[in-house]
């Protein structure tokens, strides 16, 4: 797939997700206050949270997508893993203000909300699923983190809007049985719901973190790589090979021995067969060859 093409499917599954999040969490948010539902409004804080999020990626991949340049010769594809990392910040955030907000209801008196939040809720659940399997496929066939990453953003509004689902219809039953202390059940599902954002935000970034650290790809994530050299008659051996990811493509450092009677422009040709023939695995968006002299005993 082309690179114009790639970013090109992308954004659109950004732009979706941006506007989609934002008429959710406009209709959970007024639907929270009219239905006097606690954990409907900490859920449509949630999803505006997303909104920015969104915004956050779709300027990832826009930073990913220039090329290489003399300050960046390796490119900018980890423009999108850092900003799911800012994604996953956010989350942090939100989660631990939904916490507090719902915490801080327990000490006030309230009444359980009306039918309209099962409405909206069950709604808002049908549509993020479809948002985060639409987003999640896409993301596994472009290998591109934030899109992942935000995919499963909206993964996590589904398990929250889920709590969110569960508590409001405890505490509309509380209500309609006379049961006071069941009509809690709506500020409690919003700390479950804040509980389950914060653990998708560490998830997200710790494994962002991890990706934008010059993660280099497993041994044996590169044995198509190293049969392929292997089968260049001319290299005698591997010395080393590192193929670091950058967001959703892949450089790749290698060295090889040669014969050591070979001629510069000789040892030059043979490491530019290598990188001809690493260039054509996919994701690998540059190669550096670096030529020893074969030694057999060392």
């Amino acid at each position: 797939m082309e690179k114009n093409e790639r970013f090109k499917q992308a954004e659109i599954a950004v732009w979706v997700g941006i506007i989609g999040n934002i008429v959710l969490a406009v209709g959970k948010y007024i639907a929270g206050i009219i239905s006097g539902s606690r954990a409907l409004i900490a859920d449509g804080v949630h999803s505006a949270s997303d909104v920015a999020g969104s915004i956050a990626v779709w300027v990832g991949l826009r930073a990913a997508k220039q090329p290489p340049d003399e300050d960046h010769p390796y490119g900018h594809g980890k423009a999108e893993s850092i900003a799911a990392i800012i994604v996953a910040v956010l989350l942090a955030i939100v989660g631990f203000e939904i916490g507090k907000t719902s915490f801080d209801a327990f000490f006030d008196p309230i009444g359980p909300p009306s039918m309209l939040a099962i409405y909206v809720i069950v709604i808002s659940i049908l549509v993020k699923e479809a948002m985060f399997q639409y987003k999640f496929r896409l993301g596994k066939k472009l290998k591109s983190d934030a899109l992942i990453v935000n995919a499963y953003d909206d993964r996590s509004d589904v398990y929250a809007s889920i709590a969110t689902l569960v508590g409001i219809g405890a505490s509309i039953i509380g209500g309609y049985l006379d049961i006071e202390w069941l009509v809690y059940a709506d500020p409690v599902a919003g700390m479950i719901v804040a509980v389950l954002i914060l653990k998708m935000a560490w998830t997200l970034g710790t494994e962002s973190i991890h990706n934008t650290l010059d993660h280099v790809l497993h041994e044996e994530d590169t044995l198509d790589m190293r049969k392929s050299v292997e089968s260049i008659t001319e290299v005698k051996k591997i010395n080393e090979l590192h193929a670091r990811e950058h967001g959703h493509y892949v450089i790749v450092d290698i060295k090889i021995a040669v014969d050591p009677h070979m001629t510069v422009e000789d040892g030059h040709l043979v490491g530019k067969k290598v990188k001809e023939t690493l260039m054509e695995q996919e994701g690998v968006q540059d190669v550096f060859v670096h030529v020893n002299p074969y030694n057999p005993e060392n």
